[in-house]
């Protein structure tokens, strides 16, 4: 559930910020609305948060190191120091780089010394060093005194002494080849490489000489983090001066938050204790209301998967965590499909499981919730009779007389005639997942419509809903017809004398009118016809909508299809190797490796398609938005 808030307004003394705040920390009971804070303080405070996450983020992590306590303003210099070193290792390294790139150019010249060309210079001798094409050499003048360096069947590396009688232009055509001396001599430059490399490595030692006070430095950002947030609300206030002409200023701030209901006297009783003017409002659809959900163990298994995609569902809207939950579940079951992946996704998530019970701590959530998605995918293996991807032949028969016929792999070459055919035309195996997959689609949006309902129980705005049910029923009859079978689900078929396909016709168009007159009523039928007329478009294509929202579940059969392709050609392949003992170390290697990619493509499906069924098919018949944002009370420790 969504528990119910308040909205708050406090109204202090201007010169009361800081110890009004202090108070209502320690309450810790307050969602505090402002959201923007000024000055030096802040803006310090931000800083030291950067230098101190870059410091954690240099200094890396080693779980194996035995942690040590410093006080903040040791946390804050220990921080500039890592940095300092860092900023001096990115120096070193960009010094490396440019050395290396120098030592690559000069490479095919072999060992170069400027000092030594000086020596000619201080002689009188200018000389200049070129590469270029071997014919172009060949073609200089007479007069050009050159030394030939290098040959080869291309190019020619010379020196050219100058003696001043040169022609000029020929000098000037020389200039795009002529070649640049380094500052230093290559064998300088390797003992500088050299140098450099050491100190790196003396950097890089001193730097993780730091690992073990990586989490005072965390506790350090903690406490900063708290701070920002204290300072952003002083900061933040309204103020409002009661006597602008007064030598002495008066003035009054205030500002709005929300709270739990069930806190609301705490708070009143702190107001009154500390004189705060007090103002509570029932929130409305147009305040920013935070939102907190409630539920029991089970159900709140959900939430590290909601935390990690980030969704929250807004204060006015549903919590649908249990049916988000019970979904998902059927969802990675059958996207996994493969009861063998479910006996290893369960191996995995008792592991931390048992180490937490044998430690006596509480047990992870997300762990509990991996447990769950992998006895999902052990229970649709078993209805498939599905398990690492082996053929039906090859199992036992206990396992296979596990499985339900109609959608086992053991009866996949076998008809399924429905009573009302007469043995005429049937079903295979495959268009009976895609029934299933159909059928969840109906419940799970007819789930959307009676949560509809039931909010609007009181008014006619519920037909609206109930038309909508009336449409879901009819289209999936429709998409039964068009999508799996025409023959056996025809639009002439008759049962118990009641015209199937008649009726799920009429069900769309009743469904249409009801939704049409009433979704969008809101006190007056004339005015939601006239507002459903001006949107006739988006209307008309919410029929539509409906049926693609249906078909929209067939991947999960498809999807699910995917995965058991894949894992039965992994087997095919590693199968003949098994056989040869030579080779079976790379059957083992195949197998590992190709299951292991298929289980994590099936993770990327999951999210992909079982979690878009739920925030998006499923959302969007119930209207949700996920627009909404957790609550935060301010208090002592920041979560």
């Amino acid at each position: 559930m969504i528990v119910p808030m308040k909205k708050v307004s406090l109204i202090i003394m201007g010169d009361k910020k800081q110890e009004t705040l202090e108070k209502l920390r320690r309450l810790g009971v307050m969602h505090v609305e402002i959201t923007e804070g000024s000055g030096e303080k802040l803006t310090k405070l931000s800083e030291q948060v950067t230098l101190l996450e870059s410091a954690v983020f240099t200094i890396g992590k080693d779980k194996k190191v035995k942690q040590k306590e410093i006080d903040t303003s040791i946390a804050l210099s220990t921080a500039t120091t890592v940095l300092a070193l860092e900023e001096e290792k990115k120096q070193c390294l960009a010094e490396r780089i440019a050395l290396d790139s120098e030592l690559d150019r000069l490479k095919s010249w072999g060992e170069i010394d400027p000092d030594s060309i000086s020596e000619l210079t201080s002689k009188g001798y200018e000389a200049e060093f070129y590469e270029m094409p071997k014919k172009e050499y060949e073609a200089l003048p007479d007069d050009v005194k050159t030394v030939a360096i290098d040959k080869n069947k291309a190019s020619v590396k010379f020196m050219l002494l100058k003696s001043g009688t040169e022609d000029e232009e020929t000098l000037f055509s020389l200039s795009s080849y002529r070649f640049t001396l380094p500052e230093l001599s290559t064998d300088k430059m390797r003992k500088r490489i050299d140098e450099i490399n050491t100190r790196i490595e003396e950097i890089n030692s001193q730097i993780s000489s730091y690992v073990c006070y990586t989490e005072s430095l965390k506790n350090a950002i903690k406490a900063a983090a708290k701070e920002i947030e204290f300072e952003t609300y002083a900061t933040g206030m309204e103020d409002e001066n009661l006597s602008p002409e007064s030598e002495k200023s008066v003035s009054v701030a205030y500002f709005k938050g929300y709270i739990e209901t069930e806190n609301l006297e705490k708070l009143k009783e702190t107001a009154i204790k500390n004189c705060w003017g007090l103002v509570t409002e029932e929130p409305t659809p147009e305040d920013n209301v935070p939102t907190k959900l409630k539920n029991n163990k089970f159900v709140s298994l959900i939430y590290p998967l909601t935390d990690f995609l980030g969704t929250v569902p807004g204060y006015f809207e549903y919590d649908i965590s249990g049916w988000f939950l019970a979904f998902i579940l059927i969802f990675f079951g059958i996207i996994f499909g493969d009861g063998g992946y479910g006996l290893l996704i369960c191996a995995v998530a008792a592991l931390p499981i048992i180490k937490s019970i044998v430690n006596k701590k509480p047990v992870e959530p997300t762990f509990l919730l991996v447990g769950l998605f992998g006895l999902s995918t052990i229970v649709w293996g078993t209805l498939t009779c599905t398990w690492f991807g082996l053929s039906p032949e090859q199992l036992p028969q206990w396992l296979k007389s596990l499985s339900v016929p109609v959608i086992s792999n053991v009866y996949a070459d076998k008809i399924w005639y429905p009573f009302w055919t007469n043995g005429t035309v049937g079903l295979t195996t495959a268009q009976n997942l895609q029934i299933l997959c159909f059928t969840l689609a109906l419940i799970q949006l007819t789930v959307a419509h009676i949560k509809g309902i039931a909010r609007n129980i009181r008014s006619v705005k519920m037909l609206g809903d109930v038309g909508a049910i009336l449409q879901l029923v009819g289209i999936y009859y429709l998409v039964l017809s068009l999508v799996v079978n025409a023959q056996v689900f025809s639009f002439g078929l008759v049962i118990g004398g009641v015209p199937v396909g008649t009726v799920a016709i009429i069900l769309i168009g009743v469904g249409f009118l009801l939704s049409f007159v009433f979704s969008n009523y809101e006190g007056s039928i004339v005015k939601a016809i006239l507002s459903s007329l001006t949107n006739i478009v988006s209307v008309l294509l919410g029929v539509v909508n409906v049926f693609s929202d249906i078909v929209s579940y067939i991947r999960l059969w498809a999807v699910g299809l995917a995965g058991a392709a894949i894992s039965a050609t992994v087997n095919e392949l590693a199968g003949p190797l098994l056989g040869n003992f030579m080779f079976m170390i790379l059957a083992i290697i195949l197998l590992v490796f190709g299951h292991g990619l298929n289980m994590i493509l099936n993770i990327l499906s999951v999210i992909v398609h079982g979690i878009r069924l739920n925030t998006l098919e499923f959302s969007s018949h119930l209207d949700m938005s996920w627009s909404g944002h957790k609550f935060k009370p301010f208090k002592e420790q920041i979560d």
